[in-house]
């Protein structure tokens, strides 16, 4: 090559060692420094896009054979409604919220579940963690776990948990009731929910299996709903229900890090509650109790870790 070819491919920062000479006998020229210098500014070729996700489809939305019927009510319906009418006519009824971190619950299920399936013969789910909760904030709490009796003017601070568990069946909404939930573990408690929740759905449960609950809780959010204002039951003077649980980033105090943003289980718990006994304090205690308890997720013992 010629020095004018070695300076200009200098001045352009083309390295001669990849140049292909078109010149005689393979001779580099003017021509093919400029021709690889502008190939180098060209720039590059873009790479293949990613494919992108398929999207999600809406689920298939059939019309109801409901759907411009007149049927008549169920006795079933009919008794629901009758309660929640009572309820709501004879309670002066309003609703607290708290929101919950159960980022530590939800990781402990996650590491008992197998074993704990198979030792006791019933899937881990949350709802045993938030009644076994419930059930200790009741003891610390009584005037949750109570009953005003109208005709004698007088109000039963009750000395165990009977929990009413809600369960959607095609009949309606069916309460059966765990008794004394206040002194089963975390195992007794799962077993018990399982047991009556199965009876409602195959029709075999007994009128005394929906009697006698001191307290209610509803898992509202087994369908989707962050949180609802559910209606306390008559004889009853709070109801504790549970919203969804979701993935969501959320400031952390860390004790070394100070404040951080993490991915956070949460969900929101509602009291609602019969004002004429509760007051809006003793209500946020309650709630504030069932967190601390929540959030602190010390079921180790429980679950056999």
């Amino acid at each position: 090559m010629t020095p004018l070819v070695r300076k200009l491919a200098s001045e352009h920062a083309v390295d001669l060692a990849s140049v292909k000479g078109t010149g005689v006998g393979g001779r580099i020229r003017k021509q093919d420094v400029l021709a690889a210098a502008e190939a180098a500014k060209a720039p590059a070729p873009a790479a293949p896009a990613a494919a992108a996700a398929p999207a999600a489809k809406a689920p298939a939305q059939e019309a109801s054979p409901l759907r411009g019927q007149t049927v008549k009510m169920t006795r079933m319906r009919k008794v629901i409604g009758d309660n929640m009418m009572k309820a709501l006519h004879g309670q002066a009824q309003l609703s607290s919220v708290v929101e919950v971190d159960i980022t530590k619950l939800m990781r402990l299920r996650g590491r008992a579940k197998d074993a704990f399936a198979a030792r006791e013969g019933v899937k881990l789910s949350p709802m045993p963690f938030f009644v076994k909760a419930a059930a200790q904030a009741l003891k610390a709490h009584p005037v949750i776990n109570a009953r005003i009796n109208e005709d004698e003017g007088t109000i039963t601070y009750f000395d165990s948990e009977n929990i009413g568990i809600a369960v959607d069946s095609e009949k309606g909404l069916m309460t059966p009731v765990i008794k004394g939930a206040g002194d089963l573990n975390i195992a007794g408690i799962a077993k018990a929910t399982a047991d009556l929740a199965a009876k409602v759905r195959a029709s075999k449960i007994t009128p005394d299996e929906l009697a006698g609950a001191t307290f209610t809780i509803s898992n509202t959010g087994s369908r989707g709903a962050l949180f609802d204002t559910i209606i306390v039951p008559p004889n009853q003077v709070a109801i504790l229900g549970i919203g969804a649980t979701v993935k969501r980033p959320v400031v952390v105090d860390h004790p070394e890090l100070g404040e951080t943003i993490a991915v956070r289980h949460m969900t929101y718990l509602t009291l609602s509650y019969d004002h004429r006994l509760v007051d809006g304090a003793d209500a946020a205690r309650y709630l504030t109790a069932v967190k601390a308890i929540l959030e602190a997720g010390e079921f180790e013992v429980d679950l056999g870790l």
